[in-house]
């Protein structure tokens, strides 16, 4: 009876501990992603440049909120809302898994008897703090006390284990390493946080309950349960986003994996690198060297890990999106920016260029909406004007981040030849979403007029129709070019072609109003149709025109003369 008691209260004290640790790991993380949340999300999206910068993003961005998962899952974010590629993510993710070893080295220094002046402290800087960065700082140093409270709390209730020869059989019978690596796998997927484990694992070495093997193969395992956290996060986000969860869990594993044949020399290496005792004795002397052999080891792995992997982020890439292949429809739906660079916004000259870049991606998306467009308002149904709206938001998704990436160019200090590089930039961009609009708000409703009507269009009114369309995107082919290539040979061609343009107008004007007076059903309705249809056409052409006109008017030039847009 007196040892279920004492069981008991070992549980209670193991369990009340591990809780009030959870709590002061959510109350640091929560104040300190306050506090710089938004700072470290730009650091995140900025050092992408390189895969370096990619893992010193994401190493110091956990060591500050100390969680890689928190990490991982703003990322999973990044990629679910377009903002990041699959292979940028990677090594952020890597420098996440170094990030996280600074909770397990700060555990290892045994400040569990400074625990609870640290706790006071924090809530004498919450409870008299007068402004809101005192508050939080409180709020933070209260929760790291709380770690270290909730530590010593596991380590006087774990401290008769010692001593407990059923718990002492037990873990002779989980020497195997892979049963502490399923364990600790298990234990860190259900409490989301692999400090915890950590934690808990570096309280076992200073009881002096486990070997260095031991909390070896019980950090691999927290390595591969805090995957689950980046999964959840996945789960009803973009399959990139979920191929990011898969990144993180594929790393991890694989490390285990590499590092599990070596674990004994692993170990070995270990304890020549880290302080020893050799004065004390037994369980005294593990309790002594352990927490820091195991803190040592966390950082070890996944620094190791890092450095044999940094070379292989496009097979990581490639490996999971074998894992989740794209779609079709992931093909069809994928419109995100491609060229605008974040890092290249200090040299605008370069940022610029981006800019021609995307807007050659933006032409790309309205050129096939005017044929597609016109036909569909002529003779499609519900399902073509359907797709002529999604063309167009294409063009939407397109547009906004242009014009962002202009706004944040022009805070630069520019020379007077880029400043009027932005202004023609953001006219031309603005033009080709005024064409994407006309044909999308307009076109869909002529068609959907022409559907409820029940009105026909003429087969040789189509083919009227069918030849200004031909002259308006070989138009917008040479606009496109001319804002692409700043080719002004190209966009005096599109303004010559006013008289053409209009020729063809009056062709379908003055054969629509020829038709007005045949003896034909639904004729008012269908002169109507065929008219607003003209009109925006040759709206169409005013914009096409007036983006040539941007290029033969300006006196810049892109200080890039690319040969292709």
């Amino acid at each position: 009876m007196q040892d279920s008691l004492q069981i008991g209260a070992i549980l209670m004290g193991l369990a009340g501990g591990l809780a009030i640790f959870l709590y002061g790991m959510e109350l640091m993380t929560g104040a300190l992603k306050a506090s710089s949340g938004k700072r470290l999300k730009r650091l995140l999206a900025r050092m992408t440049t390189n895969r370096f910068k990619g893992v010193l993003a994401g190493a110091v961005t956990t060591a500050i909120i100390q969680s890689s998962s928190v990490t991982t899952v703003l990322v999973v974010g990044f990629v679910a809302a377009g903002l990041m590629k699959l292979e940028q993510t990677i090594p952020i993710i890597m420098g996440a898994s170094i990030g996280t070893t600074v909770t397990a080295q700060i555990i290892a220094f045994k400040i569990t008897h400074y625990a609870l002046l640290i706790v006071t402290l924090g809530f004498a800087l919450q409870f008299f703090g007068r402004n809101e960065l005192v508050k939080r700082t409180g709020t933070m140093v209260f929760g790291f006390g709380l770690i270290f409270f909730g530590m010593s709390l596991m380590g006087d209730a774990t401290a008769p284990l010692r001593d407990y020869p059923p718990f002492i059989d037990l873990l002779r019978e989980m020497d195997h390493p892979l049963y502490g690596i399923l364990l600790s796998a298990l234990f860190t997927a259900v409490v989301q946080s692999s400090s915890a484990t950590t934690g808990v694992i570096i309280m076992l070495g200073s009881q002096g309950l486990i070997s260095l093997e031991q909390g070896i193969a019980l950090v691999f395992g927290a390595n591969i349960g805090t995957c689950v956290t980046a999964l959840l996060a996945a789960i009803g986000n973009s399959r990139d986003a979920l191929r990011t969860a898969l990144v993180h869990i594929t790393f991890n594993t694989i490390g285990v994996i590499v590092w599990y044949p070596f674990l004994d020399q692993f170990a070995e290496l270990i304890r020549m690198l880290s302080p020893t005792y050799p004065d004390l004795q037994g369980v005294a002397r593990l309790a002594a060297e352990t927490p820091r052999q195991i803190a040592n080891a966390h950082t070890l792995f996944n620094v190791g890990n890092t450095l044999l992997f940094i070379g292989f982020t496009r097979q990581f890439a490639r490996l999971v999106t074998w894992m989740v292949p794209v779609t079709e429809k992931e093909k069809a739906e994928k419109v995100a920016p491609k060229y605008l660079d974040p890092n290249l916004i200090a040299t605008p000259a370069l940022a610029l260029d981006r800019v021609r870049m995307e807007i050659g991606r933006m032409a790309e998306r309205v050129l096939p909406m005017v044929r597609k467009g016109t036909d569909a308002a002529i003779r499609g149904d519900a399902s073509q004007l359907a797709e002529l709206l999604r063309m167009d938001a294409d063009v939407d998704q397109l547009h906004g981040p242009i014009v962002e990436y202009l706004r944040q160019i022009a805070r630069q200090d520019l020379t007077s030849e880029e400043a009027a590089l932005v202004h023609h930039y953001l006219a031309i961009a603005s033009y080709y979403e005024n064409i994407g609009d006309t044909l999308k708000l307009n076109l869909v409703h002529i068609g959907q007029k022409r559907i409820q009507g029940e009105v026909v269009i003429s087969e040789e009114t189509r083919l009227l129709f069918e030849k200004l369309v031909d002259e308006l995107v070989n138009l917008l082919e040479l606009a496109t070019r001319a804002a692409t290539r700043w080719d002004r040979d190209a966009a005096r061609e599109v303004i010559r072609a006013k008289n053409r343009v209009n020729g063809l107008a009056q062709d379908i004007e003055r054969h629509i109003t020829r038709r007005m007076t045949a003896d034909a059903p639904q004729r008012r309705l269908t002169y109507e149709i065929e008219s607003d249809l003209l009109e925006n056409l040759k709206r169409v052409y005013y914009f096409t025109k007036r983006i040539g006109k941007v290029v033969l008017e300006s006196d810049q030039e892109p200080a890039t003369a690319p040969e292709a847009a």
